[in-house]
């Protein structure tokens, strides 16, 4: 029998608020998190700006002791984890640990601590490596310290399909609880890899923008887009059986009714560009979710600012959505705290939630010249007031990876 999955708790670190309550007033307030990179000197690059979490300091979240174990993803990873436990009010003393799991992903991973010890190697010899430089540097650490924070024994792993991690983490999530074998789940994406060998790599891509303006920098559907912006930070949400929480009394946000994940197989780096793979993760996602594109009150899209994406992912949406593409609401909240890679989907899936529960729609801010082939209604500005009843988030990731979550209101 297949069961009810819904929304208990949400957790966030971001560009724009290091809880998940400033973080979206400052969505709805049109925030931007874009400023220069101040973590290492950008003199040499042509990509100066970035969207940094700010004042995270983790012996607030953590044992400093703890803290140190772990590279930067991991403890953005369980600080956004503890918020999401919290809120969700779970007595962990009192439910199944045995079936309650954590699915947390990270598009990159500890290439921070990769960077510094690879210096080490080279600047000290092999005996100067840190011991902790496997078990810190591994993606499945993020999920790993987080059962381990909480005691979590049931499923522990994480999805990485580089920018939609997060969203298939979720996804998988989502599946889990759905078909019977977990009550609980932890999921999510978690990303810190703003350092100077990520950034000099994307820039090599000629996939980041080399805007010195954060205002027009990330500016997703914009005539003038150039690339991304890298950003960094975590969104966890927990999911729970409908059953197990109304048992408890939790506050449930939102319900999780669809979930489509598809391959392009087209090109490691570039979209396909009739736009089908996309299309076809959303249809799955509707159809799951037992909703007709008439019925999507709102697509907060992957929309990256790159000259392609932006584009394939609007012919996506129209072959997915059919004439409703253009009576739908649409925006990318990368214009504010840009690409959170492994952890943008997960974020933007609380972007989701929130938006149905304060009945507002995120703005595209620094949208201001057209695209005559991005002509889709992209709330360009300015956030609207509207009620909203299912809501949308894609995922397009490296690799032809993509991915869907359809969410219900339960207002």
């Amino acid at each position: 029998m297949e069961r009810r999955v819904v929304v208990t708790g949400m957790g966030a670190i971001t560009p724009i608020g290091n809880n998940v309550k400033e973080f979206f007033d400052n969505v709805m307030a049109g925030t931007c998190g874009i400023d220069f990179i101040n973590n290492f000197n950008t003199e040499s690059y042509s990509a100066r700006l970035a969207a940094q979490v700010k004042n995270f300091e983790p012996k607030d979240y953590m044992d400093f002791k703890e803290a140190r174990r772990m590279d930067r993803f991991s403890q953005l990873a369980v600080a956004a984890a503890k918020e999401a436990v919290m809120d969700s009010g779970l007595d962990l003393s009192n439910i199944d640990m045995d079936r309650a799991g954590v699915i947390v992903g990270s598009g990159i991973g500890a290439i921070d601590d990769i960077e510094k010890e690879t210096n080490t190697l080279r600047d000290k010899g092999p005996k100067r490596v840190s011991p902790l430089f496997i078990p810190m540097t591994i993606t499945n650490m993020a999920a790993g310290n987080i059962a381990i924070q909480f005691g979590l024994k049931g499923i522990c792993t994480n999805v990485v399909t580089a920018c939609a991690t997060g969203t298939n983490c979720i996804g998988e999530a989502f599946r889990s609880i759905k078909h019977g074998y977990s009550d609980v789940i932890l999921a999510g994406g978690t990303e810190g890899s703003i350092t100077p060998l990520a950034v000099a790599g994307f820039q090599s891509l000629t996939a980041l923008s080399t805007s010195q303006v954060p205002l027009r920098a990330s500016i997703p559907f914009d005539k003038e887009r150039d690339g991304f912006v890298m950003g960094e930070g975590a969104g966890i949400l927990v999911l729970e059986d409908y059953e197990h929480a109304k048992a408890r009394g939790a506050k449930i946000y939102a319900e999780v009714v669809g979930y489509g994940t598809t391959c392009d197989a087209y090109h490691i780096t570039a979209p396909a560009p009739d736009g089908e793979g996309g299309a076809r993760a959303m249809k799955l996602a509707m159809e799951e979710a037992g909703v007709a594109p008439k019925d999507i009150s709102y697509i907060n899209a992957h929309g990256t600012s790159t000259p392609t994406n932006d584009r394939v992912e609007t012919i996506a949406i129209k072959l997915a959505m059919g004439e409703e593409a253009y009576h739908t609401p649409i925006s990318s909240t990368k214009s504010m705290i840009g690409h959170l890679l492994g952890a943008a989907g997960a974020v933007e899936a609380i972007i989701c939630v929130k938006a149905m529960e304060n009945s507002f729609i995120p703005a595209t801010i620094g949208l201001e010249v057209p695209d005559e082939e991005c002509d889709l209604d992209y709330v360009p500005g300015v956030g609207r007031t509207a009620n909203l009843t299912y809501t949308m988030s894609n995922s397009l990731g490296f690799g032809g990876h993509n991915a869907t979550l359809v969410f219900k209101s339960v207002k």
